[in-house]
C-alpha cells in the first residue's frame, strides 16, 4: 500500500478540523449569538464554502489540465507564478468583499458586520490586501527557484505565513483559526506552485528552509505595507463590530 506523505496527512487533518470547527461555530452562531456576530460567522462560512470547498475542489480536479496550459504559456515561470497567484488572490478577495456587501442578506446593514476592510473591491485589493500579497508571491518565486518545495509544502507554509499576518492584525486568538487561514492563504499559491517546471535547477529542501519560507514573504511585504500605510492610513473603513447588537 502506498504511503501517504506526512505533509498531505497534515492537509487532510486541517481540512477535517476546518469542517468540524466551522459546523460547531455555525450552530452556535445560529442559536446563541447576536445579529452582528452571527452575520460575521455567516460571511466566513460563505468564504469557506465558495473559496475553500468549491474553489479548492475545482483546483484539485482540474490541476493537471491547468498545469499543462500554464506550462504551455510563453514567459518565465517565475513571472507566471506571481501573476497566477495574484489572480487567485484577486478572486479570493472578490469573494470576501461580496460577503461583506451581502450583510443585508445576513440580517444586518452593510458596515455593521464585515470580513474586509471596506465594501469597495478596488480599495480592498489596491490599498489593503493584494497589493501586500504580491511581494509575498515574489518571495515564493525566489524560494522555488532555489529549492524543491512541493506544492503541498507551499500550501502549508504560506498558510502559516497568512496565519501570522492575521495574528498581527487580529490578535493571538487568530491562532485558533489556523485551519481556515491555512486554506484561505494556501489556495492562493498551491496551484501556481503545481504549475511550475520540475526541472528548474532547484536544490533539495533542508530543515531551515521551512522557517525561512514562512518568514521571508513577510519580510518582502514590509516595504509595500509601510508605503501603503503611509499613503492610506485607514486600516478599516467601518466602525468596530458590536457583537451583541
Amino acid at each position: 500500500m502506498k504511503k501517504i506523505p506526512f505533509v498531505k496527512i497534515l492537509v487532510i487533518l486541517l481540512g477535517i478540523w476546518l469542517a468540524v470547527s466551522t459546523t460547531i461555530v455555525l450552530l452556535i452562531a445560529l442559536t446563541a449569538m447576536g445579529p452582528n456576530s452571527r452575520a460575521v460567522i455567516l460571511m466566513g462560512a460563505g468564504l469557506i464554502l465558495l473559496w475553500v470547498a468549491l474553489g479548492g475542489t475545482l483546483m484539485y480536479v482540474f490541476c493537471e489540465r491547468i498545469r499543462g496550459f500554464v506550462l504551455g504559456l510563453r514567459g518565465d515561470w517565475r513571472l507566471k507564478f506571481v501573476l497566477f497567484a495574484t489572480l487567485l488572490a484577486l478572486l479570493e478577495e472578490a469573494i470576501t468583499v461580496t460577503m461583506t456587501n451581502l450583510a443585508p442578506v445576513f440580517g444586518v446593514p452593510v458596515g455593521a458586520a464585515y470580513i474586509t476592510a471596506s465594501a469597495n473591491y478596488l480599495d480592498v485589493v489596491a490599498l489593503h490586501s493584494v497589493v501586500v500579497f504580491i511581494p509575498m508571491f515574489i518571495a515564493w518565486a525566489f524560494l522555488l527557484s532555489r529549492w524543491e518545495y512541493s506544492p503541498a509544502q507551499v500550501f502549508l507554509l504560506f498558510g502559516l505565513t497568512g496565519t501570522l499576518a492575521e495574528v498581527s492584525f487580529g490578535g493571538a486568538q487568530q491562532f485558533a483559526q489556523i485551519a481556515m487561514w491555512t486554506f484561505v492563504y494556501g489556495l492562493m499559491v498551491f496551484l501556481p506552485a503545481y504549475c511550475i517546471p520540475a526541472e528548474r535547477g532547484a536544490k533539495p529542501v533542508r530543515w531551515w528552509h521551512y522557517p525561512l519560507a514562512v518568514i521571508l514573504p513577510i519580510v518582502f511585504s514590509i516595504p509595500a505595507a509601510v508605503v501603503i500605510g503611509s499613503l492610506h492610513p485607514i486600516p478599516i473603513h467601518f466602525p468596530p463590530i458590536t457583537p451583541n447588537s
